[in-house]
């Protein structure tokens, strides 16, 4: 073992003295040199036992790309995509993602090479991500509501070959180019998706391909790159910037693979689900369900645009059987009008991430058909690492006390070793007593590899064997978790703690609120004090002392907001708030006192 670590410190050494002059050759060099070490320490594990051996008939490095090909044989005349007019098979998908695998592959694309994407939840954006890795690429999604210069920084950072681009973004596309070009550095290709109802698009230029055209140049024979080790990079998810500018999360083929089963478990999906995709495929690979989907045979239902009239069209038409989003998305549900609504066929499992739902959302949705269940995570854990499980003794419970136990983050999918809350300076597990707040800190094979070209912040993550979420929450008596806080929201008024999700759960449950988010405001005497963004629902009014009282009324008056405002939230392309813009409003405004 001990053979073992200096191994381990000498691929770190390495890639500390590459990091500084080639970063991507740090990157590259560290993921074989770990993979080699990790390997060298398996063989002298398993050969200490006589008669062992490890041969392509006992061992495959896991990847999720053996879902598509299983699903192929054993889901292949099962639908598995629906988009408007077009439908294919699994079997139908499975050779169009070979096929493009061998374009990518005849586009320049080898191992290790990074393929970006700028689409909606299209079949294309399905069919890559198994194309790219089958191609031995790494797929980068990038946000579609990132603007042309954000684009341009993240092409250049994770140093893309090809980017394919939804015909809607384009325009924005090919100005992050411009921004490049200008620059004098290397332009990645770009293929175009089309519009799909039309034949052909004239946006088709002779510096671009066309994705259809693209695809049929790919052969069906093509020999599929498998990852040499489970360790190589699979996909870089950026973060979605709620609270920094985004880094580059490194997935791995095993996690990938594992976090897509886990997925699926923890949505409830049995075999052959029917999945309306209201969840951004490019946010943290849509929580691993594009691979989940194919490994159980499950439908794709494809959307371009989140709308309720759309969301409760699809249920009806396809009969859909699970969906996911942000709490944005279970708000735009409750409150849509009359007119866009129909009756569920059955009951509609819908899995939300982000921060729990207040519980009268959750009443409502329940109401309307829906069952909605709340996963956490980040996008360093491959999306979803913990749930609520729910115990049937909770059925007899009171409405009120069933939502508050369906809004807690609950406990860790059987993939991750280990969650738990810690004391941040002393790594100290807190007491399960429901009041201690600690950081919830994560370990297992679904937690990211890294950030891309930024060992500092990789370091600091890992730092004591765990990664360190930034997320405050306490832990119940029957260890569930419940997140209080991110760490950088939370209010410290006159020595007190106050949990801005606590305000906004209260904020929320005023009849007039649509949105509400609460961040600190300088303060003079007590330090910080609770601020209050709002946004009410349509043909609602209401006061900013109105708010006040209510809080007042609802919470011990420390925690009540001094400060109101009335006004739009701004949002990720995932319904996130993006909590640190209304800081610096706050902050701008200056003390209260």
């Amino acid at each position: 073992m001990n053979h073992f670590f200096k191994k381990c410190s000498l691929a770190y050494s390495i890639s500390r003295s590459l990091t500084k002059t080639h970063p991507t050759a740090a990157f590259k060099q560290w993921s074989r040199s770990f993979c080699q070490v990790w390997n060298n320490l398996e063989e002298e594990s398993w050969k200490s036992m006589e008669g062992l051996v490890k041969s392509a008939a006992n061992y495959v490095p896991l990847s999720p790309i053996s879902f598509l090909e299983r699903s192929a044989k054993v889901f292949s005349d099962r639908t598995s995509v629906v988009y408007g007019s077009v439908e294919y098979t699994w079997e139908q998908t499975y050779v169009r993602c070979v096929k493009l695998a061998s374009a990518l592959a005849q586009l320049g694309i080898a191992p290790g090479d990074v393929v970006a994407t700028l689409a909606p939840n299209v079949p294309a954006m399905q069919e890559l991500h198994f194309a790219v890795p089958m191609a031995g690429g790494v797929l980068c999604t990038l946000n579609t509501r990132h603007d042309a210069s954000m684009i341009s920084i993240l092409l250049r950072h994770s140093e893309a070959k090809v980017i394919i681009v939804d015909y809607q973004f384009l325009d924005m596309a090919q100005k992050a180019l411009d921004i490049i070009k200008n620059a004098n550095e290397r332009l990645p290709i770009l293929v175009l998706i089309p519009d799909s109802e039309r034949q052909s698009s004239s946006d088709v230029t002779s510096t671009t391909y066309e994705y259809e055209s693209l695809l049929e140049t790919g052969q069906t024979d093509f020999p599929i790159r498998r990852p040499k080790s489970e360790f190589d990079p699979i996909s870089i998810n950026y973060t979605s910037g709620t609270t920094s500018r985004p880094k580059g999360v490194v997935y791995n083929h095993r996690g990938a693979y594992l976090n897509a089963i886990a997925t699926t478990f923890l949505c409830g999906m049995s075999l052959m689900p029917v999945y309306l995709w209201t969840v951004p495929m490019f946010h943290c690979n849509a929580w691993c369900l594009n691979w989940g989907l194919a490994a159980i045979g499950g439908t794709n239902i494809c959307i371009r645009q989140v709308t309720p009239k759309g969301i409760f069209d699809n249920i009806s038409a396809y009969k859909v059987t699970h969906m996911g989003g942000a709490p944005t998305v279970l708000n735009m549900i409750i409150n849509s009008p009359l007119n866009d609504r129909k009756p569920l066929p059955h009951k509609v499992e819908i899995m939300t991430g982000g921060s729990s739902p207040p519980p009268q959302i959750i009443s409502k949705m329940e109401e309307l058909g829906f069952n909605v269940s709340h996963l956490y995570g980040l996008t360093e854990t491959y999306g979803p690492g913990t749930y609520c499980i729910w115990r049937p003794e909770w059925d007899s419970l009171q409405p009120n006390e069933r939502y508050k136990l369906k809004a807690r983050q609950g406990m860790h999918h059987f993939f991750l070793e280990d969650v738990d809350v810690r004391d941040r300076k002393t790594m100290e597990s807190v007491p399960a007593d429901g009041t201690t707040m600690g950081e919830i800190m994560f370990r297992g094979n679904t937690v990211m590899s890294g950030y891309l070209k930024d060992l500092k912040h990789s370091e600091d993550a890992f730092k004591g064997g765990w990664f360190w979420s930034g997320d405050l929450a306490v832990k119940h008596p029957n260890n569930y978790i419940e997140v209080k806080d991110r760490s950088k929201d939370i209010i410290i008024s006159g020595g007190e703690n106050i949990s801005t999700v606590e305000v906004e759960t209260v904020l929320f449950s005023h009849p007039a609120v649509l949105e509400a988010a609460v961040v600190a405001r300088p303060d003079n005497h007590w330090g910080q004090t609770p601020c209050a963004f709002v946004k009410l629902k349509d043909g609602f009014k209401a006061s900013s002392e109105e708010m006040i009282k209510f809080c007042r009324d609802n919470l011990p008056h420390y925690m009540a907001p001094r400060t109101v405002i009335f006004e739009d939230l701004p949002k990720t392309s995932t319904g996130k708030v993006q909590k640190f813009i209304l800081r610096e409003k706050a902050k701008a405004l200056g003390s209260l006192f």
